[in-house]
């Protein structure tokens, strides 16, 4: 399945109202080529395409938010992460972007190292269940944490990674990776100092 010309692709809504779609965004290069792993409906991929030029394709392992994609004229297919990306040889991308997915893969460390296989730079963005209102609300319920940002039970919840800032440097420095840039968000504010206590989610360009 081809990648997609900018001119190919449907018009999309302006994303940038959103700090952390302004900041992904900013880190891709116009014209390059990018895959979006859990791309949703595809609104991201679609800006991109439209407003940066970049040849866009996407996976997604959700029908109707495939068939969204399509409906914007994107290049996506339905399919598991989970199982790798086997398909795609070394450095077919420019940028492999996993946003607010990391969390809910069943295999984070190969799933990144693939990423890191088939994509020049790789852009990652999660929430920080470090942030202090989790702390406190497990200090204080003695219960699995629920934030507004982390509304659900343990029960129903589709996190089955609970990662903090900390951990994914740690990751980080044991695999090699470089951190190119981070920007840490408080409801969609940046947060310039102690980033794992007060920010509820990471945005990281790697390479």
């Amino acid at each position: 399945m081809p990648v997609l010309e900018a001119s190919e692709i449907a018009t999309a809504p302006d994303l940038l109202a959103r700090e952390d779609h302004r900041i992904i965004a900013d880190m891709i290069e116009d014209s390059s080529t990018v895959l979006d792993l859990g791309c949703g409906e595809g609104d991201l991929l679609a800006w991109l395409a439209r407003h940066k030029g970049v040849k866009a394709r996407g996976v997604e392992i959700a029908r109707e938010k495939v068939r969204r994609c399509v409906e914007l004229g994107l290049s996506v297919y339905q399919g598991d992460i989970n199982k790798g990306l086997a398909d795609y040889p070394p450095a077919c991308f420019d940028y492999v972007i996993l946003s607010q997915t990391l969390q809910v893969v069943q295999q984070p460390l190969e799933l990144m190292r693939e990423m890191r296989r088939v994509g020049r730079r790789i852009v990652v963005a999660f929430p920080n269940f470090g942030h202090w209102t989790v702390r406190l609300s497990l200090l204080c319920t003695g219960k699995a944490p629920r934030t507004g940002h982390l509304p659900y039970q343990w029960y129903d919840s589709p996190n089955i990674r609970v990662l903090t800032i900390f951990d994914f440097e740690a990751l980080l420095r044991e695999e090699g990776f470089c951190a190119e840039q981070s920007c840490f968000l408080r409801r969609g504010r940046r947060v310039a100092n102690q980033p794992n206590l007060l920010a509820d989610s990471a945005i990281y360009l790697l390479s």
